[in-house]
């Protein structure tokens, strides 16, 4: 398709910059995945002045993995609902966090906050865990091992296919 952008990880202000709510971008590169109760972790070893690990310039995926069969890197990888994260957001992106990628509408403090950093929110297609899966060449559990699927890894795609859903001037592509 000659519509799709091609967008290396990390991204940087430049590159999202130029991107428009319903754009379609294949990602490639290294990104975190974590969902809620890695939030809740990390969030709090911030706020305890010991802060597990740094995010600023990364690109986080809201995603369970499924455990990976027969020769795949990764079972089923499909994206998870991002509101449950919206508590965490704003604070994420005034601290260096580049983007988010998951399903769902955002708050406006989410879609204040993507605009005030110059950052974007992808959407990903419920229900296309197995062919996210097949973009992933890579997971490493980097932090919270014991919290099992909730355990932050990062992992390496390539051309992962997305939709911007907020992008860095706050347009939102749920108010459409």
């Amino acid at each position: 398709m000659s519509n799709v952008k091609y967008l290396s990880l990390p991204l940087t202000k430049e590159s999202m910059r130029d991107l428009q709510v319903g754009d379609m971008v294949r990602l490639s590169g290294d990104m975190l995945v974590f969902r809620d109760a890695g939030h809740k972790r990390l969030y709090q070893s911030i706020l305890d002045g010991k802060q597990a690990f740094d995010y600023k310039g990364e690109t986080i995926y809201f995603m369970g993995p499924c455990p990976a069969r027969n020769g795949e890197v990764l079972g089923s990888a499909g994206p998870t609902t991002s509101c449950r994260m919206d508590k965490y957001t704003p604070f994420m992106l005034d601290n260096g966090l580049s983007a988010q990628i998951g399903k769902g509408k955002r708050s406006q403090d989410c879609i204040d906050a993507f605009k005030r950093n110059g950052a974007v929110y992808f959407a990903a297609i419920g229900g296309a865990g197995a062919i996210y899966s097949k973009c992933i060449t890579k997971v490493e559990v980097l932090h919270f091992e014991d919290l099992g699927t909730e355990a932050v890894r990062r992992i390496t795609v390539k051309d992962f296919p997305v939709v911007v859903a907020i992008d860095s001037k706050g347009s939102d592509i749920y108010s459409k």
